[in-house]
């Protein structure tokens, strides 16, 4: 592509040298530049792109998109921007052919719920006869095809390099986890979303965002970035919900389990295996459990009807679908107890889980958690306090410790408890040991909450990246 014709994406502040020269790609990584690339230098949070310009010109870079002019140019066209992230994601979709345009695109954010929002709804719309595309912080899929997901939300290459080969592959449907990171980092700048959802909002992510208040507002520019002909379903329950919406030129719709609202729903009848619901004065069933998957239901149901599915059919779907691998997922014992591997890692998570848990269970809960390395460390304390005062036995351990000491981080999660409750809890470093001593006590009836990790079979200690899968060692035990 030529450049002049790539620039027209974005509104250069100046531009220096010829842009009428052949681009063969762009790159944000100068490892990865080839000759003829577009070398667009971006501010992370450890590493800026700017300090690299002399790196991509020896590798072959003929064009440059900056901040900032270098004192020394090499040879080449340089681009001056307001925002180099904001200006990759716009040139990204450009090279790629604009695909979001193509597809139906509905992005689902929040704290938790978006991958069994978005998976759900990828599964629902298949299995209506579509063809449909999903990003997600699991797997990602074109069709049934599947892509190893990094992120939450991939960079802005990779991003619209998948919407081009889900475009390609006649898919109607896109389905997407949008991150809190995501949209700070400009990675979905340049793509046409035809709906959003927001699920909740509790504490994540402060050890990036600084400030709840920041997390806050980052989610809110995804709703105040929705054109006048998208669809913005907000979850009423949630104290952000309508200031999410507050500013969107989105048709806004909501959600509730309390109170009035657009669609809603109650539980008749709950049990491990599924709910009995009545959603919006129809009664299904569905193999989901917790209050939480009701609003994860009712966001699925009000999604897929403004995208013109039919309430019915829709409603006949949801009864047939099946928790996201590691989301509220039971394995049965021969002798009488019951696992769930949870993803929950947040506070409020957590408390959603064995507050489900509770409301159900027979027996005694046997809670197994432990918190991640070089994230918020605030909400630590505050996890082991939840899942003390919800369980009748707690055992901390280390979940992914990364670059920290998992000792370091036991010691974080021990602050929130009082000596009384540090003296009934088991701390135990090693995760497996942790899993299997949580099984030598579980009894008939008892519930084993293993939290944090869910769908990861990993586990990462001092930057190495370790096999580890909860539901392998729930089995392995078994």
């Amino acid at each position: 592509m030529i450049l002049s014709a790539l620039l027209k994406a974005i509104q250069p502040q100046r531009i220096a040298g010829n842009t009428d020269i052949e681009i063969t790609g762009i790159e944000f990584d100068s490892r990865l530049i080839k000759h003829g690339n577009l070398f667009v230098a971006t501010r992370g949070t450890a590493v800026d792109g700017h300090t690299f310009i002399a790196s991509a010109a020896e590798k072959g870079a003929t064009a440059f998109v900056v901040e900032e002019m270098p004192e020394h140019t090499y040879n080449g066209c340089y681009i001056l921007v307001r925002n180099s992230q904001e200006a990759l994601g716009l040139l990204a979709s450009e090279w790629y052919g604009n695909p979001s345009r193509q597809l139906t695109l509905v992005g689902v954010t929040g704290t938790n719920g978006k991958t069994t929002i978005a998976t759900l709804l990828w599964k629902l719309t298949r299995a209506l006869g579509h063809k449909a595309g999903l990003l997600s912080t699991v797997c990602n899929y074109i069709e049934d095809t599947a892509v190893p997901a990094t992120h939450t939300t991939p960079d802005a290459l990779e991003l619209n390099s998948l919407l081009r080969r889900m475009a390609d592959a006649g898919c109607k449907y896109t389905f997407m986890e949008v991150s809190s990171h995501a949209i700070a980092q400009e990675r979905i700048a340049g793509l046409d979303f035809n709906g959003g959802i927001f699920t909740n909002l509790t504490r994540d992510h402060i050890d990036f965002h600084k400030t709840f208040d920041n997390y806050r507002d980052t989610k809110k520019r995804f709703f105040d970035n929705l054109p006048r002909t998208a669809f913005a379903v907000t979850n009423k329950d949630d104290k952000n919900g309508l200031v999410m919406v507050q500013n969107t030129k989105a048709a806004i719709h909501t959600y509730s389990t309390r109170s009035l609202a657009d669609y809603q729903a109650t539980i008749l009848e709950e049990g491990f295996d599924g709910m009995l619901l009545n959603i919006n004065r129809r009664e299904v069933f569905v193999p989901l459990v917790g209050r939480f998957n009701v609003s994860n239901l009712l966001a699925i149901y009000g999604a897929a009807v403004n995208l013109g599915l039919g309430e019915d059919e829709v409603l006949r779907i949801l009864s047939t679908l099946t928790p996201v691998n590691g989301r509220f997922e039971t394995i049965r014992s021969p002798k009488g107890w019951t696992a769930i591997v949870d993803y929950a890692h947040t506070p409020d998570a957590v408390e959603n889980v064995i507050s489900t848990i509770n409301e159900i269970k027979r027996g005694k809960l046997i809670t197994v958690v432990g918190c991640g390395g070089n994230r918020d460390k605030g909400k630590r304390p505050m996890m082991a306090q939840i899942a003390k005062r919800g369980s009748e036995q707690l055992i901390l351990t280390s979940d992914n410790p990364r670059d920290e000491e998992p000792a370091d981080i036991l010691n974080d999660m021990k602050a929130g408890l009082t000596e009384d409750e540090l003296r009934s809890t088991l701390v135990i470093e090693d995760r497996a040991a942790a899993i299997q001593t949580a099984c030598t006590l579980a009894s008939k009836d008892d519930v084993i909450l293993i939290a944090g990790k869910g769908h990861e079979d990993y586990q990462i200690i001092k930057g190495v990246k370790h096999h580890f899968d909860d539901h392998e060692q729930v089995r392995k035990y078994i």
